[in-house]
């Protein structure tokens, strides 16, 4: 077996199968485990992906604008590699390569046909599912149904002391400029945490916000976690929110609640990892009940105009 996988979450999810030794090939964002390092690099964005999050965000309109994908597939190595297995995604076209541009690259010069195996990731049930088409289709079908037992299992002991626990009207942002709140499967993390969501709907996509949305809300407490940025790019672009003259006046921010989170790697991967997520919403809302074990991390308090 030879897995190509041109998604991170996915990486993650064969990784957490015991079936590491049979990836391939990987995405340009496949970075954990570390090991993947020293695979075949399989996939490129079709922009810059430096600069500002106003910056990116409008390149990846005007790219989706000229063409059907931001991403590009590099059909030579998938040629070179010969994976019998492709691991891609169907839920969003920004978020990584999607199956459509896979069937595009094997379309091109391809004597042979792989597996293709396409997760959609819209709430916790489907990355259960997901978790469990990837082992399926890789012939380790208890391991799946074993990881998933693991996952919503820690996942509901963490949900079962924040329970009983003061529920935070809260807001997480998932795109600075312009703003963006969390959906999909970050509502459920927030409610299973112990906090009133006010924004973004369980299974549906990120919805854009206005500010006047944000300040009428005035949440209790605010975590910023854009997609694809880890603390310090999420640090570097706070200026975006601190210098609009609203900011100031949020309660969140007057009581010093607004913390960064690393949404690379945890909140916006729908893989074995959001487990991890969950458990750093509980220590950021819940702090004397759940020691920081992520403090750092995968998670900052932050302080203004550093």
């Amino acid at each position: 077996m030879r897995i190509v996988s041109l998604i991170a979450s996915a990486t993650e999810i064969l990784h957490a199968l015991g079936l590491g030794r049979s990836q391939v090939g990987r995405s340009h964002e496949c970075d954990y485990p570390p090991e993947v390092h020293s695979l075949p690099v399989c996939t490129r964005p079709r922009f810059s992906i430096e600069g500002s999050s106003r910056d990116i965000d409008q390149r990846v309109k005007r790219t989706l604008a000229d063409a059907s994908s931001v991403y590009e597939v590099f059909d030579d190595v998938l040629d070179q590699l010969r994976p019998t297995h492709v691991l891609t995604q169907s839920q969003c076209r920004v978020c990584a390569v999607s199956i459509d541009d896979v069937e595009r690259a094997l379309q091109t010069r391809f004597d042979w046909r792989p597996s293709v195996v396409a997760l959609e990731p819209n709430s916790l049930a489907d990355v259960w599912q997901d978790i469990r088409r990837v082992a399926v289709a890789c012939g380790v079908d208890e391991k799946g149904e074993s990881l998933v037992r693991e996952l919503t299992s820690r996942m509901g002991d963490i949900a079962r002391a924040a329970g009983g626990l003061t529920r935070p009207r809260f807001v997480c942002l998932e795109w600075q400029e312009p703003l963006m709140a969390a959906g999909n499967w970050a509502p459920e993390l927030i409610a299973m945490a112990g906090a009133e969501n006010l924004f973004g709907e369980a299974g549906r996509h990120s919805p854009w916000m206005q500010w006047d949305d944000l300040v009428r809300a005035d949440p209790d407490v605010i975590l910023v976690s854009p997609c694809g940025y880890d603390i310090a790019k999420t640090a570097a672009e706070m200026y975006w929110l601190e210098q609009r003259p609203e900011w100031q006046g949020l309660k969140a921010v007057g009581e010093g609640r607004v913390y960064l989170a690393d949404g690379n790697q945890y909140f916006h991967r729908p893989g074995p990892r959001l487990a991890d997520s969950l458990r750093i919403l509980a220590e950021i809302l819940h702090p004397d009940a759940f020691p920081p074990s992520h403090l750092g991390s995968g998670w900052v308090k932050f302080v203004g105009g550093s």
